[in-house]
């Protein structure tokens, strides 16, 4: 006997595969964003770029929800 069920455990893992992906990109958004506010109080010419940094760790959000949906059978 299965201590889960196939589409249990995957449930899980999809969920799991989110928050993962939500809780680091909180993190480093936290760093990152106050870091770039910083900057961008002292010299607000350089904001345009540092907004690219801003972005960048959106993209382990999109990797978690792309896994999430593989493992929901979604793809």
């Amino acid at each position: 006997m299965a201590l889960l069920e196939k589409e249990a455990g995957m449930a899980i893992g999809a969920g799991m595969a989110m928050f993962a992906g939500a809780v680091g990109t909180a993190w480093v958004q936290a760093s990152v964003g106050s870091a770039a506010m910083g900057v961008i109080a002292e010299r607000p010419e350089e904001a345009s770029k540092l907004l690219v940094w801003l972005l960048i760790p959106e993209t382990i959000v999109v990797f978690g929800f792309v896994i999430a949906a593989k493992l929901a059978g979604l793809f």
